[in-house]
Formats: structure tokens, C-alpha cells, sequence
């Protein structure tokens, strides 16, 4: 399986987030945890929120200092594990 690419972010309600991925998995992820911590009091005015950007396909971004990588959350919508994502990742079992 290659890299997740996101080709649509749509902005929802109480930060949550609609995404569509590069193989057609979509839906909402929920970002509210992290609203008003750290770097992200930047969505404090919720309007900030609303200016989502795509990068590269590979991250969502606003402003200079907030980037979510597309790995992450296609880990969250999708409730995979890194192992099912990146195969090298798995322990190799020695006999």
C-alpha cells in the first residue's frame, strides 16, 4: 500500500474535519482534542479553523506553525494500526 495522499478537506462543525483520501476512504475526523493546546490556540478564533489547507497531499496545514501529517490521520479515520500502513513496521519472527 502506498502513502495516503488526501485530496479534500472540508472543514466541520466543533473541529471536525471531512477528508478524502487517494483511495477513496472518507469521513470525519475529530480534532477537537486538540483545540486551545499549544500551537493550535490558533483555532481559538474559529474562523482560523475554517482556513484548512491541503500541502503536497501529504498534510493539512494552517498558518505556518500547524501541519497534520496524512499518515496520522488516515491512522484515525480508519482506526488501522501503523503496522497495517507501513508492512516494515512488523516484527519479523525468528525460528
Amino acid at each position: 500500500m502506498s502513502r495516503p495522499k488526501i485530496l479534500e478537506a472540508r472543514p466541520r462543525k466543533d473541529y471536525k474535519i471531512w477528508l478524502k483520501f487517494d483511495d477513496d476512504t472518507a469521513g470525519e475526523v475529530d480534532l477537537s482534542h486538540l483545540a486551545g493546546k499549544g500551537v493550535f490556540v490558533f483555532w481559538d478564533d474559529y474562523d482560523n479553523f475554517k482556513k484548512v489547507a491541503i500541502e503536497n497531499s501529504r498534510w493539512l496545514s494552517w498558518s505556518d506553525e500547524i501541519d497534520l501529517d496524512a499518515d496520522a490521520l488516515y491512522l484515525k479515520l480508519t482506526g488501522k494500526r501503523p503496522e497495517e500502513l507501513f508492512p516494515s513496521l512488523k516484527e519479523e519472527s525468528y525460528a
